[in-house]
């Protein structure tokens, strides 16, 4: 299993646009059959990254799917607009 860790910064004034990007990328699980597990989490404490997702795939062939599917695009799409940073790792579990 992979493991899909995401985090991003945004910029100040997008907090309406940011709620629209988590809410998207939250739609794809169950939506995007690759992903099988999905979480998405806003920060608490100030000072680090905005927001992560944490999701899960079968394999780095399904992930790499998942990221050339149209409807994450669409979803990215909107993220690299307001974001200032991201990180991401992938980790074999």
């Amino acid at each position: 299993m992979i493991k899909h860790i995401v985090m991003w910064k945004f910029n100040p004034g997008t907090e309406a646009r940011q709620r629209e990007f988590l809410d998207g990328l939250r739609g794809l699980f169950r939506v995007i059959p690759q992903i099988r597990e999905q979480e998405v989490g806003v920060n608490c404490a100030p000072g680090n990254y905005d927001a992560v997702l944490i999701s899960a795939f079968d394999s780095l062939e399904d992930l790499e799917a998942y990221k050339r599917d149209p409807r994450h695009a669409a979803v990215s799409a909107l993220c690299k607009s307001i974001r200032s940073d991201r990180v991401a790792v992938d980790v074999e579990v």
